[in-house]
């Protein structure tokens, strides 16, 4: 639907341009957009070349071994159907602290294994789990102390301050993330309640 939509969209622009004689700016908005498309590009693999790398040698040294063991706790009580040692504990550890970072790049890969292994311990296959969709939330709110991107993004521009943006989204990906799991943990809770009070019926009827 989005690509009918841009198409449209770059349609309209350009009949309405010819109608109203712009072509030669249409051609030359086009050119300079191709072109920054293209800086953009090219500052956003550094960048990502660069953190993917310091990822790397966060884990080669076992930096990122003893951030995954601190966030033990809470790996713990957010995902309390995922069994302590369990390899998805791992991944999901790797990638809140690549989003923590900001490296959305380097936070995909062991989101994909994470939800493998989390798919492993379904024994309803197709359907989401209360872990992943806990997991998925964690994902998308994203909570980030250093949002590489947009600092990139605001560089590549010209902004004056492009570190500015830290404090905002900081306050922006904690209260997402916050009410996301709130909202999670709550709809975990609401679903397990009808369940819990069947067996507690079922009990009581065979003792009866």
């Amino acid at each position: 639907m989005l690509n009918y939509i841009w198409a449209a969209m770059i349609l309209t622009g350009i009949f309405y341009g010819a109608i109203r004689g712009r072509m030669p700016g249409i051609t030359e908005g086009a050119l300079a957009g191709a072109r920054d498309a293209v800086n953009l590009c090219l500052t956003m693999a550094g960048v990502t070349a660069l953190w993917t790398g310091l990822m790397e040698i966060a884990e080669g040294s076992g930096l990122l071994d003893k951030a995954a063991r601190g966030l033990k706790p809470l790996i713990r009580f957010l995902f309390p159907q995922v069994p302590d040692g369990h390899p998805a504990q791992a991944d999901i550890s790797a990638n809140m602290i690549a989003n923590f970072l900001g490296l959305g790049y380097a936070a995909t890969p062991a989101g994909l294994r994470a939800f493998q292994h989390l798919e492993k311990l379904n024994d309803k296959p197709g359907v989401a789990t209360d872990a992943m969709c806990m997991f998925l939330i964690v994902n998308i709110s994203s909570l980030q102390l250093i949002p590489v991107n947009m600092i990139a993004y605001r560089s590549q521009y010209g902004s004056a301050n492009p570190a500015a943006v830290i404090v905002p989204a900081l306050i922006a990906t904690t209260t997402t993330t916050v009410c996301g799991i709130l909202f999670a943990k709550f709809m975990g809770a609401k679903r397990m309640s009808p369940v819990r009070g069947r067996v507690v019926s079922e009990k009581s009827g065979r003792s009866a």
